[in-house]
């Protein structure tokens, strides 16, 4: 598969041309982020750019970018090995043509090890990461936390420090008591979580509609916010699927009465924000 991009080159110019006070993220639907801080260091989280497998998952948002015009990262981190998180024709080239390494826990990293056969992409580029792990890329000190998402083999949720501040990124994940633990030890300034509707989507291998919750609902959501004690909610994948899309504005009532989040903030794909 050949990643076409509906945006041209605009968006990984943007990020290249970018020179942040302190850290700068960029929205790339689905839930992909791209960090970058003061002094260069840019790491994509779950960058995703292929079409879904219609009629199955129908992609609903453009491709923002095609990876091969991507001209400097550091890292790709997966939170787990869905392949909306984890897809070679999508952070294969970003690998080739930088310097990035891939994380990701283990059902990621042995998905992401048969990209070899068909991208130049050295074995030694795969990190496998683990809960209670930290990593240094760069300015970004990379904090791996536990993540309960039912549906895949071994989620893990990511933090991610700089002096400028911290972010989360907890995938598919939902409300659990590791979120609370994380709210516990972190500070945290901005937190991404996957928030979507369910619906009917054709089951997998018999292709008949079958109920499908992937994603946190509005109470969810709330719930997962309080529980790491957001400064910012951030809700992503909402945009992504035909059968799951939501309305993120949807979430202004649930999220009211609680201290945390402090702001809901909503971005939409392309969209930027800074710490």
């Amino acid at each position: 598969m050949t990643v076409h991009s509906d945006w041209g080159t605009w968006l990984p110019e943007t990020v290249a041309d970018a020179d942040p006070d302190g850290v700068r993220l960029w929205y790339l639907g689905c839930n992909g982020l791209v960090l970058k801080a003061a002094d260069g260091t840019t790491v994509f989280v779950d960058p995703y750019l292929g079409t879904g497998d219609p009629p199955r998952t129908v992609r609903m948002i453009p491709v923002p970018f095609d990876p091969a015009d991507v001209a400097a990262a550091d890292a790709v981190f997966a939170t787990h090995e869905h392949t909306d998180h984890v897809h070679g024709p999508s952070q294969a080239p970003v690998l080739e043509g930088t310097d990035a390494a891939f994380y990701g826990p283990s059902a990621s990293v042995a998905t992401a090890r048969g990209w070899t056969d068909d991208h130049d992409v050295d074995a030694d580029s795969f990190v496998e990461v683990a809960e209670g792990e930290t990593v240094a890329v760069g300015s970004f000190d990379v904090h791996v936390e536990p993540a309960r998402d039912p549906d895949a083999d071994h989620p893990v949720a990511y933090v991610f420090e700089h002096e400028a501040g911290t972010v989360f990124h907890g995938g598919d994940a939902r409300p659990s008591e590791a979120f609370d633990d994380i709210g516990d030890r972190y500070d945290l300034d901005l937190g991404v979580v996957a928030f979507g509707s369910a619906g009917m989507i054709p089951d997998k291998e018999s292709r008949e509609p079958t109920y499908t919750e992937w994603y946190a609902d509005e109470n969810a959501a709330a719930e997962a916010a309080a529980q790491l004690e957001l400064d910012r909610l951030v809700p992503t994948h909402w945009d992504m699927w035909k059968g799951l899309t939501a309305d993120p504005a949807a979430l202004r009532p649930h999220v009211r009465s609680y201290d945390h989040p402090e702001r809901l903030e909503l971005l939409e794909i392309g969209d930027t924000t800074a710490l």
